[in-house]
């Protein structure tokens, strides 16, 4: 049974045989149509049941089109529509999916009713977002990365912002993939010792927006204000001298790129001539959940890895 809760669930072997299998196949489809399937179609048959405990439009999508490219299928379900959403236990849930589809995709608050599930579930259980982390979509940003032409030993990401979900997973990939992570947060909102510990040594936050972007290969950031968060105008103000804009980019290396996994807030956690110029890759980076997934869910399945 393969669970893709978090990145160590796969390794470092893993995820790198995951990054290889996401470049070929995408390189395989240019100038295909989105739905035509892949020559070998390799989950044919297979269905995956996704749950959305949250809003979603690149994971909810970019799943579905997965699956399809694949050569599979998917059901869509929103747990206030589900009996999930009435009482039902997440272990009860769990095992009744298991006799229906071959996989569940669930993105989520609390990170313990993904394992939970995982727990309960005989099939393949994939974290689409939970408060915890985000690997899914770091996958995504390893791939954008990657097809710069960077290696990733070595490399330096910056962080600007919240010490959230998306960073603990970043953390996470350095610590496996031997690249540096250097995290500016405010006070407050710093990231827990537990995420800066999964770097194994690779990561580090420092109170300095400038100190973090120094020299930087690639620079990264996220919206302030999650899903349900209260005090948002607290927080805001906080977050403010964290801005990444004109003057911090120039602070990184030549030719830095940026990432942000949307949605974004312009004028906010970065300013438009950032977000929207020539370094960002925010669209490649958003493009790449596609391609990324696809070969998490073939990893899933014991197809690669």
């Amino acid at each position: 049974m393969r669970h893709f809760l978090n990145l160590t669930d796969a390794g470092a072997d893993g995820v790198a045989a995951m990054l290889a299998d996401a470049l070929d196949r995408k390189q395989a489809r240019v100038g295909w149509p989105r739905g035509r399937a892949d020559a070998d179609a390799p989950l044919a048959g297979h269905v995956l049941a996704m749950i959305f405990e949250k809003n979603s439009t690149r994971t909810r999508v970019s799943f579905d089109m997965a699956m399809r490219q694949l050569g599979g299928q998917t059901i869509v379900m929103e747990a206030g529509q589900m009996q999930l959403g009435r009482g039902e236990t997440v272990a009860d849930t769990a095992r009744v999916l298991s006799g229906y589809v071959d996989a569940v995709m669930i993105r989520t608050d609390d990170h313990a009713k993904l394992e939970e599930m995982a727990h309960h579930a005989t099939i393949p259980v994939i974290n689409g977002l939970t408060d915890a982390s985000h690997p899914c979509q770091i996958m995504a940003d390893l791939l954008t990365i990657i097809e710069q032409g960077h290696a990733l030993p070595g490399l330096k990401v910056a962080w600007l912002g919240d010490g959230n979900n998306v960073l603990a997973s970043i953390m996470e990939a350095a610590g496996l993939m031997q690249f540096d992570v250097v995290a500016a947060c405010p006070q407050g909102f710093m990231p827990p010792d537990g995420d800066v510990a999964l770097g194994r040594g690779r990561a580090r936050v420092v109170a300095s927006p400038q100190e973090a972007v120094e020299g930087a290969d690639v620079v990264v950031t996220d919206c302030w204000i999650s899903m349900g968060q209260a005090h948002a105008d607290t927080k805001l103000a906080a977050m403010m001298p964290y801005q990444v804009d004109g003057a911090l980019m120039a602070r990184a290396k030549p030719g830095a790129h940026f990432l942000h996994c949307l949605p974004a807030h312009r004028g906010e956690e970065v300013t438009a001539d950032i977000i929207d110029g020539p370094q960002s890759l925010i669209w490649q980076e958003a493009e790449n959940r596609l391609h990324a997934q696809k070969a998490v869910l073939r990893w899933c399945f014991g197809q690669i890895g």
